[in-house]
């Protein structure tokens, strides 16, 4: 690793921007984060900058609001400490939700946030598993876009996928769910969903086979479960033998955690760490598979100028 990378961490996930400075070898540099009585915050970047390559980490979980404008402030001090380079790593972007203007006199707030991080001083961005493909479009400045579909193949490799089928809960994340039932040499089928709410939807049919069979649910995050829980009843109406769900982003607000815990049919919930797991935020079932090692190894490739595309390409080889 190069010597003139530096990296920091506001207060959303520290534990992730630990465990890939362990990989890269690096120290993470302290942050100084204080509130002033009139709840105002003031972040102090406490290492050298100077002509160095920073790196920022920081998902954009809920208290969503605090921890963006933490990261926007400490994106602002990297700037004005004259860096040469700055990467805001953003595990989770969380207004990727916001892609679109679907109600008269509402923001699109994914492009809004977009705009706010490169004119805070983000000269590139890596993230992944953005909830629509569109809001890559939104940056001015480069994103390098990580997908987690292989770390979550590798889970269930060298299991029995005898009569297994991959669901995607919609049409617009099936070819995501494709890609994750080539790499299993699985079918693929996925529901027919209409969205009435944030947290209800209504799903009609499933296309596809998935009569009697063990089915891998595959969707992009899990907030309240509303989606997953609907999916299920309707799986069930095809006397599935098996249940497991597959998520990027483990959320688990609202109700989600016990909608889950209730459906005793489901074998496993497979999560990545791109969010931080509070107990109050943790179902029954649950396993966890780090991708910090594929940030790292993200930005060790950027900072020496190396390609990203294969670590999110279909030809990257798993085991």
């Amino acid at each position: 690793m190069a010597e003139d990378i530096t990296v920091f961490t506001g207060s959303a996930h520290p534990e992730f921007a630990q465990e890939m400075c362990d990989i890269l070898g690096v120290e993470l540099s302290p942050t100084n984060i204080t509130r002033f009585s009139n709840d105002c915050l003031q972040v102090q970047l406490r290492a050298n900058c100077r002509r160095r390559d920073v790196y920022i980490v920081q998902p954009l979980v809920p208290p969503v609001q605090e921890n963006l404008v933490e990261l926007l402030l400490m994106l602002d001090a990297a700037r004005g400490a004259s860096a040469s380079h700055i990467t805001a790593v953003i595990p989770h972007f969380a207004y990727a939700r916001s892609d679109k203007k679907d109600a008269p006199r509402i923001s699109i707030g994914g492009k809004l946030v977009a705009d706010l991080l490169e004119t805070a001083g983000a000269t590139r961005v890596i993230t992944m598993t953005l909830h629509s493909e569109q809001v890559h479009g939104f940056f001015g400045v480069p994103v390098d876009h990580l997908s987690a579909t292989h770390e979550l193949a590798s889970h269930f490799q060298g299991t029995d996928l005898s009569n297994t089928v991959v669901v995607s809960p919609d049409f617009g994340y099936a070819k995501v769910a494709s890609k994750l039932a080539r790499l299993l040499d699985v079918p693929v089928a996925a529901g027919s969903k209409r969205r009435l709410a944030d947290d209800k939807v209504v799903i009609d049919r499933i296309v596809g086979d998935v009569e009697g069979k063990k089915v891998i649910i595959l969707d992009d995050e899990v907030a309240t479960a509303g989606s997953m829980i609907e999916l299920m009843d309707r799986l069930r109406e095809y006397d599935v033998e098996e249940i497991s769900v597959a998520t990027t982003h483990g959320l688990f607000v609202g109700k989600a955690v016990e909608r889950l815990n209730a459906q005793s049919d489901i074998r496993e919930i497979l999560t990545t760490n791109t969010v931080p797991l509070r107990p109050d935020c943790t179902p029954d079932k649950l396993a966890v598979r780090s991708v910090a090692p594929l940030f790292a190894e993200a930005v060790r490739r950027h900072n020496t100028g190396e390609s990203i595309s294969t670590l999110f390409s279909d030809e990257v080889t798993i085991g």
